[in-house]
């Protein structure tokens, strides 16, 4: 099933289970009433993700489909597919963990984060599923955000797409730090406390935890 609510997501096998889906034969299955039992709703997930969804009419034991077509009106449809849908994007936000930023230098500084800070990136925006941030947690003050953006946003004349991040930085050493190469103006953030840095390797990914460092420090202010 490849549709909007399981798009952007990585699968998480751990919270499959907690969820409630059970192991079997490879495959991970949950099985839950629709409308007062009328319907059985069967959704099995397999280990690289991908997931099928199938309603059963209790009664006789067949599979119902009307949910499926965009057209079909009434009373009971509109039930199931209410039903249908919210419990696959409640499984898509609580068994599939956030899966959007694809360069290397991005997932490295994402598993950096999370195995130093404790902290996974926030999606805050429905508007903007490929931007997020990361807050401390005793203040929640955002001490970075990671995003997708046009390359012409920060390079003249860049094409396609890249995957910045934004950092805090001390005032007093913007101009020294922002260069136009490595590190740029703060995007759409206050350009005297914020820079953004372009994640494509031209700074190395050890610099940019260093960095990730004193930004979460400047936070606690």
């Amino acid at each position: 099933m490849k549709t909007e609510t399981f798009k952007n997501r990585k699968v998480n096998t751990g919270k499959l289970l907690e969820y409630g889906f059970v192991l079997a034969a490879g495959v991970y299955v949950y099985k839950v009433p629709l409308v007062g039992g009328q319907m059985e709703l069967t959704v099995e997930v397999s280990p690289d993700g991908e997931v099928a969804a199938k309603v059963t009419d209790t009664a006789f034991g067949e599979e119902y489909v009307l949910h499926l077509v965009p057209h079909a009106e009434g009373a009971f449809v509109g039930q199931v597919r209410t039903e249908y849908c919210d419990i696959l994007e409640d499984i898509a936000k609580k068994c599939f963990d956030p899966h959007v930023f694809r360069e290397e230098q991005s997932r490295a500084l994402i598993r950096h984060v999370e195995e130093t800070y404790g902290d996974e990136l926030e999606f805050l925006w429905e508007k903007l599923p490929k931007a997020a941030v990361w807050r401390r947690k005793d203040n929640r003050k955002w001490y970075a955000t990671v995003m997708t953006l046009k390359a012409s946003k920060l390079l003249p004349g860049g094409d396609g797409m890249i995957e910045v991040m934004d950092l805090r930085i001390d005032p007093l050493e913007v101009d020294s730090t922002v260069d136009g190469k490595r590190f740029f103006p703060g995007y759409h953030m206050n350009k005297r406390h914020w820079y953004t840095v372009i994640l494509d390797g031209s700074v190395p990914t050890e610099e940019l935890c260093l960095r990730i460092a004193e930004s979460y420090r400047l936070a606690k202010k």
